[in-house]
């Protein structure tokens, strides 16, 4: 079982930057991938960005050059950081874990950015 906790969502002003950090415990197998999903009101959820163990990351197309993805790897702990942050960023953010074939989520964190 793994654990996730996700911190550092708000209120910004769009332009603005915010980091997102997902502190995860339990039980990880040598091989695992940890991310960030979004699911905005009335859309589905969708990948932020997401990084493997290894250090290879992939970007949904909307993020990229703005969002970065990196992880500790002694810490399991996964960061988001968000720059030039826009108005269609808004949503709840969610921590995910994948690892010995099973995926695990984390509570959601909110983010606002205001026009």
């Amino acid at each position: 079982q793994v654990q996730l906790v996700e911190s550092g969502g708000g209120l910004v002003q769009a332009g603005g930057s915010l980091r997102l950090a997902c502190a995860a415990s339990g039980t990880f197998f040598s091989g695992y991938t940890m991310g960030w999903y979004r699911q905005a009101p009335g859309k589905q959820r969708e990948l932020v960005a997401r990084i493997v163990n290894t250090g290879s990351t992939n970007y949904a197309d909307s993020v990229k050059g703005r969002f970065t993805i990196f992880m500790d790897n002694v810490k399991k702990s996964v960061y988001l950081q968000m720059n030039s942050l826009k108005p269609e960023d808004t949503a709840v953010y969610y921590c995910n874990a994948v690892t010995g074939g099973s995926g695990y989520w984390g509570q959601g964190t909110q983010v606002s950015v205001s026009s």
